[in-house]
């Protein structure tokens, strides 16, 4: 899709045009061939910063050619169809001749502040400063991210206690997988940021390094909470792992004793069950009460051993 957005100086507000025109910005999400042609026809960027976007894997990074920076960050974004968080890549592509460039393989919901007019003090004619907005934008969305991923961390702790199933555990897993790559990526988005900070790629304004300074320090959380978030979910894990091996452990001893106890009736109706003299008791008419008595009193006794033991 490809749309484009320029402020509208006297009114002071972001409007959506039809053409592309200097000082305007690109939006490209998922783009078709078609489109992505009509955008180098008409800003004469480099077609490779475009189509190298559309790669779900490319990392974080800053490149420049042919009047052109390339800066590429991850953003958070929520698979309805997963149910959980992945990351894709965003490229910010600022060009010498007055145009403004964002590419991405799927929609970024954290621009829609942007489309919609809503971010403070955006000017598509400031491109360095939108670098930036955008930036504090993605940590931000990563700190809500991490927000909720806590309340759902909350919810499965609270699931674990009712049910310590496999399932359970595994969905954890995913949580813990998410929480890992966030790390990755905020690591490298910080990196770029870094470098954006020297003022050697991207040329910044006044006003400019205090957005950048704001942008480290919500990065830095980021990063501090996901790894906070994610040791808490190793030791939920670990423990809850340890919980499900004991019960399985619990349940093989009960087993084990229920099976010996058990195991004294069929011994006793086994020995008198062959053909060897048993004295009086054999000839006596009450010779199975009195056998079965003996079973019942020697299960008993046997159980109630197994119980001090622990075995039942």
């Amino acid at each position: 899709m490809l749309k484009c957005f320029k402020t509208n100086t006297k009114e002071q507000r972001l409007e959506e045009i039809s053409e592309i025109v200097p000082d305007c910005w690109i939006d490209l999400s998922e783009p078709s061939e078609a489109e992505i042609q009509h955008v180098v026809d008409t800003t004469h960027v480099e077609p490779g910063l475009i189509r190298k976007m559309l790669d779900s894997d490319e990392l974080p990074r800053i490149e420049s050619e042919k009047g052109a920076n390339l800066v590429v960050i991850d953003a958070p974004v929520f698979d309805n169809q997963e149910r959980e968080y992945i990351t894709y890549p965003l490229g910010i592509i600022i060009m010498e001749n007055n145009y403004v460039i964002t590419v991405a393989p799927k929609s970024i919901p954290l621009l829609n502040q942007f489309r919609q007019g809503e971010a403070k003090d955006f000017r598509t004619s400031k491109k360095s400063r939108f670098l930036i907005q955008v930036l504090n934008a993605t940590a931000a969305a990563y700190l809500k991210a991490l927000n909720e991923i806590y309340r759902d961390i909350d919810h499965k702790e609270e699931v674990l206690k009712k049910s310590t199933k496999n399932e359970d555990l595994i969905d954890l897993l995913g949580t813990e997988k998410t929480l890992v790559y966030f790390i990755a990526s905020l690591t490298e988005n910080s990196k770029v940021l870094e470098r954006l900070n020297n003022g050697s790629t991207v040329q910044l304004y006044e006003g400019d390094d205090r957005l950048i300074k704001d942008a480290i320090i919500e990065y830095s959380q980021a990063i501090d909470m996901a790894t906070l978030y994610r040791k808490i979910l190793s030791s939920i894990t670990d423990t809850y792992a340890n919980v499900i091996s004991n019960n399985l452990d619990y349940t093989m001893r009960f087993l084990a004793g229920v099976t010996i106890a058990l195991s004294i009736p069929t011994i006793i109706s086994s020995f008198l069950g062959m053909n060897v003299w048993f004295g009086e008791v054999g000839t006596n008419h009450a010779a199975w009460w009195i056998i079965g008595l003996v079973s019942v009193l020697l299960t008993i006794a046997v159980a109630a051993l197994l119980k001090k033991k622990g075995m039942l």
